[in-house]
C-alpha cells in the first residue's frame, strides 16, 4: 500500500477506476464523477482481420445484423473470461473511455469486481487483461463483497451480513463479517439461464422460437415467482416450428411463473444451503439484520417475499441494485486501507473456498 505522500501524488496524476465486470452489463466507477460507464458486455470482431469493430452498446446492436465476417461475442461467460485477448480489448476500451473524461497523465489504479467462485487462474486472468490494458495497480474483490460495500453495510464490524448477488451469468450468495467472507456459494442460476428456461417453455408449450432479447423483454415485463393482484399478459412474436412462418402469441404471468419455477427453487435451496453451514452467531445477525438481494435478478417480482416466507427472515431490495457493486468498488477506491481485508491480494487468499 502506498505511504501517504505516495498516496498523495498519485489522486493528484492519477485515476481510480472501479470496473463490475458482469456477463451482462460492465459498470464503471471514477472516482469523483461516479457511475461513468454501463455498457453491454458485448464486444464485436471482425473475423478476417482479428479487429475489434466496436465495444458495449454499438456491438449489442450489431447482434443478429452483422455480415457473415463480423461477429459479436460476449468475452464473460457465466462471469469469468471465456476470450482473453477480447476481454483486453474491452476493458482497455472502457478505461480508455472512463480516463477521458479526467486527464491525467498516470496509469489508473483499478479495482475490479469478479464472482465469488472463480478460480485462480481466473483472477489471475482478470488481472493480466486489466494490467494489459494500462492498469498502474490492480485489486481484485468479490462481487459481494463489493455489493455489501455498495450498499453501506457494516462488513468491517463483528456482525453477520448476508447478500444474494442474481446478476446476468451467475448468483453469488455470501455471509460476511469482519472484513471477509464467512461462507458462499457461486451457482450458475441467474438472468440468463432465467431467459433460456422461458425460451425452452415457449418453444415446448406454445411451439414458438424466440431469441434471448425477446425472453429478457417478457421476463422483465410480466416475470414474477408469486401470483399478483391481477393477471399480466403480453403478446410475443416468434418463428412456428411447425410452418416456419412468423406467429403472434399472448402469455401470462403464470407461464412465466411455470418456465422458471425450477430454477428459482435451486436459487432458493442454495441460499438455505448457506445458511445452513453458518456459524451460529452470524446467524443470529443475519435474522436481526435481514438478508439483502443485489443485481438485476433481485427486481424479479415477488422474489423478496418468496424467500422471507422460506427463511422466515427479513428479505430486503438493495435501493439501486444494478449499480450496488459498481458504487462499491468506488468507495473501496476512497479508502484502500479501510477496506485491506476485502481484496484478495493474491492468487491464494480465497479461505472461504478452502
Amino acid at each position: 500500500m502506498a505511504t501517504p505522500l505516495k498516496e498523495k501524488i498519485y489522486r493528484m496524476f492519477s485515476n481510480d477506476i472501479g470496473i463490475d465486470l458482469g456477463t451482462a452489463n460492465t459498470l464503471v466507477y471514477l472516482r469523483g464523477k461516479g457511475i461513468v460507464i454501463n455498457e453491454p458486455s458485448v464486444v464485436a470482431v471482425n473475423q478476417k482481420t482479428g479487429q475489434v469493430v466496436a465495444v458495449g452498446s454499438s456491438a449489442k446492436a450489431m447482434l443478429g445484423r452483422t455480415p457473415a465476417h463480423i461477429i459479436a461475442v460476449r468475452p464473460l461467460v457465466d462471469g469469468v473470461i471465456s476470450d482473453f485477448e477480447v476481454t483486453e480489448e474491452m476493458i482497455a476500451y472502457l478505461v480508455k473511455k472512463a480516463e477521458s473524461q479526467s486527464k491525467k497523465f498516470l496509469g489508473p489504479r483499478v479495482v475490479v469486481g469478479v464472482p465469488s467462485g472463480i478460480t485462480n487462474v481466473e483472477i489471475r486472468a482478470v488481472r493480466d487483461a486489466t494490467r494489459n490494458a494500462g492498469a498502474r495497480e490492480v485489486y481484485i474483490v468479490e462481487e459481494p463483497m463489493a455489493g455489501a460495500i455498495g450498499i453501506r453495510l457494516p462488513v468491517n464490524d463483528p456482525v453477520g451480513s448476508m447478500v444474494v448477488d442474481i446478476g446476468g451469468g451467475t448468483t453469488d450468495v455470501a455471509v460476511i463479517s469482519l472484513g471477509g467472507i464467512v461462507r458462499s456459494k457461486n451457482l450458475k442460476i441467474a438472468g440468463d439461464k432465467l431467459n433460456t428456461d422461458i425460451i425452452t417453455y415457449i418453444r415446448s408449450e406454445f411451439k414458438i422460437l424466440i431469441g434471448e432479447k425477446t425472453a429478457e423483454a417478457v421476463k422483465i415485463a410480466i416475470g414474477s415467482v408469486l401470483p399478483g393482484e391481477e393477471p399480466l399478459e403480453t403478446a410475443i412474436r416468434g418463428r412456428d416450428l411447425i410452418t416456419g412462418l412468423p406467429r403472434e402469441v399472448v402469455i401470462t404471468d403464470s407461464d412465466i411463473r411455470e418456465a422458471i419455477t425450477q430454477s428459482i427453487d435451486n436459487l432458493v435451496e442454495s441460499v438455505k444451503e448457506v445458511l445452513e453451514t453458518t456459524p451460529p452467531e452470524i446467524i443470529a445477525d443475519v435474522m436481526r439484520n435481514g438478508v439483502y438481494l443485489l443485481g438485476g435478478g433481485a427486481l424479479i417480482k415477488g422474489l423478496d417475499r418468496l424467500l422471507h416466507d422460506v427463511l422466515k427472515m427479513p428479505v430486503y431490495v438493495a435501493e439501486d441494485p444494478l449499480t450496488a457493486i459498481a458504487r462499491g468498488t468506488g468507495i473501496i477506491l476512497e479508502d484502500l486501507e479501510k477496506y485491506q481485508e476485502a481484496l484478495i491480494q493474491n492468487e491464494d487468499e480465497l479461505p472461504h473456498k478452502k
